[in-house]
This record gives C-alpha cells, sequence and structure tokens, in this order.
C-alpha cells in the first residue's frame, strides 16, 4: 500500500461526523480567543499563567475523584514522574511564549508557537525515527516561514524580533511537554496526567514568581475577569474539547484543526486589538502553517497534540 492510500485509509477511518466538527469549530474559537485577550491583561504574564494552570487542576480534580480514582491504584512513583516533566516544559513554555504576545503581534506570536510538531519531529529524528521526505520539506517550509517573519520584524524593532524568537522557544518547550504528556498517557487516566501537570506547572510558575517578586494577586476586577476568561476559552472550549474529540476523529486531525488558530487569532486580534501583523509577514505565516500542515500529514502522529496556547 503506497503512503498516499495509507493516509487516504486513515482520513477515512478517521473522517468527522457533523458533531464533530461542531466542537472542533468550537474549540477553534476557544484557541484563537486566548492569545488576543492575554495581550489585553496587565496583569503579569506569571500570574496570568499560574491562575490558569491552577485553576485547570481544581477542575479536573472532581473528575479524578469522582470518575477515575480506580485508574490510580498500582500506579508509582515512575507512572507520575512524566506528568511532572511534562508540568515543567508546561511552565517553561508559558514564560517564554506568553510576554511574546506584547512584543510582537499576536498573529506573528501564534504562528510561530503552532510549529511545536516541528520540535517533536526533530525529537524523533534524533531518537532515531525515519522521517518521510514530506516532512523534511515542511520543515524547511517553516524555517523559511519563521525566517521571513523574523526578517520583517527587524524593520520593526529589536523587540518585535526578541518576540520572535520567545515564540520559538515556547514552541519547543511545548514540544517536550506533548512529548512527556504522551508517555504520561500510556498509564494514566487523563484527569490524573491533568491533575498532576497542571499542578506541577502552577507549582514552578509560583515559585518563579517569588523569586523575580511578581504578585500573583491584587490586580484589577478587568484582569481577574479576563484571566478567567482565558481559562475558560483556553482550557475548556479549547484543549478540553479538542481532547474530547481526538479518540473519534484522530490526532492528525485535530493537529490540523489546532493551525486554524493561526488565521483565527488574526482575526480576532484585528477586532479586540485594532492590531494587524506586516503585509510582509503574512506569506511567512502562511508558509508556517504550510510547513506544519505538511509535518503533521505525513508523519500522522499517534499521541495527542496538546497545544499549550
Amino acid at each position: 500500500m503506497t503512503t498516499q492510500s495509507t493516509a487516504s485509509t486513515a482520513w477515512a477511518l478517521h473522517r468527522p461526523g457533523g458533531r464533530d466538527i461542531a466542537l472542533m469549530a468550537v474549540a477553534v474559537v476557544g484557541i484563537s480567543l486566548s492569545g488576543p485577550l492575554t495581550a489585553l491583561v496587565v496583569a503579569p504574564v506569571l500570574a496570568i499563567a499560574f491562575w490558569r494552570n491552577a485553576a485547570g487542576a481544581v477542575a479536573m480534580l472532581p473528575v479524578l475523584i469522582t470518575r477515575e480514582r480506580s485508574t490510580l491504584t498500582g500506579l508509582g512513583w515512575r507512572d507520575l514522574r512524566s506528568s511532572g516533566i511534562a508540568g515543567l516544559f508546561l511552565a517553561a513554555h508559558f514564560a517564554a511564549w506568553l510576554p511574546s504576545l506584547s512584543m510582537t503581534t499576536v498573529a506573528a506570536s501564534i504562528a510561530l508557537v503552532t510549529t511545536t510538531p516541528i520540535w517533536t519531529a526533530l525529537a524523533a529524528r534524533l531518537s532515531g525515527v525515519h522521517l518521510p521526505r514530506a516532512v523534511w520539506w515542511g520543515l524547511l517550509l517553516a524555517v523559511v516561514g519563521a525566517a521571513l517573519i523574523a526578517g520583517v520584524d527587524v524593520t520593526v524593532s529589536l523587540e518585535a524580533v526578541a518576540g520572535d524568537g520567545l515564540a520559538l522557544l515556547g514552541a519547543i518547550f511545548a514540544g517536550g511537554y506533548v512529548l512527556a504528556g504522551a508517555r504520561a498517557r500510556e498509564r494514566l487516566a487523563t484527569s490524573a496526567y491533568a491533575v498532576v501537570c497542571y499542578s506541577t506547572c502552577a507549582l514552578v510558575l509560583a515559585v518563579a514568581a517569588v523569586i523575580a517578586d511578581v504578585p500573583l494577586a491584587g490586580f484589577s476586577a478587568r484582569d481577574w475577569w479576563l484571566i478567567a476568561a482565558i481559562t475558560f476559552v483556553a482550557q475548556l472550549l479549547g484543549h478540553t474539547v479538542f481532547n474530547l474529540v481526538v479518540s473519534t476523529v484522530g490526532p492528525t486531525i485535530v493537529s490540523l484543526a489546532i493551525l486554524l488558530e493561526v488565521p483565527g487569532s488574526l482575526i480576532v486580534a484585528l477586532v479586540l486589538l485594532d492590531q494587524a501583523p506586516p503585509l510582509l509577514a503574512l506569506p511567512g505565516m502562511v508558509a508556517v502553517v504550510v510547513g506544519v500542515t505538511l509535518v503533521v500529514r505525513a508523519s500522522r502522529p499517534t499521541t495527542l497534540v496538546e497545544a499549550a496556547t
């Protein structure tokens, strides 16, 4: 069977129905709102990330206690360690990516942070996995796109270029989060993984905030409402819904749907922030999205792809 027919068969097996399409549309709207809403918050980014993950852990705890507590039986430290490592990577992701939203345009930041599949593919290659030719073409196209975005931002400001770099660094850390999370889910239920991962992430961010003397409270009512909205749209409407449909449509389709966050965030940023990226940066964003699409389709991931935006 050829690669093309294999891909066609995989698509047929996971062709989304009307309900799945509707749910994924809701999820795309949720994650598309995350970046622009974050850019509106005056509170420190460490505080935003802390409360988002702390609330996520608290929200998943009742599910773990009431429905999936039995899955903890027989689990040891090694089973939970991968979830903790995923939490460390997630904390690093937020610490790197969130500041970029105020340094470069939201659209550029989102486009660059969605390159996570690129970094997981490279990690797979370093571990000895053979990558199809299409993956390498996707990698090349994404690199060219990132270079175009950075090249345009050089003419804007050095801060914008630094924001691009932080977004890419956030994508790299998100890759570590995805890989560690995939290993954790080999034995852990989703709720147990989420509670450990989000709790670890929140704890690390809290320690970082204390060390950096960054307040975690005392914000305006507007900021509290925005933080609550970010948690709701990103965690509940976004990633929770994607995790709900991934078992029926497959991780490849979910990964491709997540890429719609790039144009979605651009539109939301234009409406909420009156912010549009430079026209010359648009080809770079398109190149990044097309490149990542090639990587996702050619590699056909078998693990859940949880974008951490």
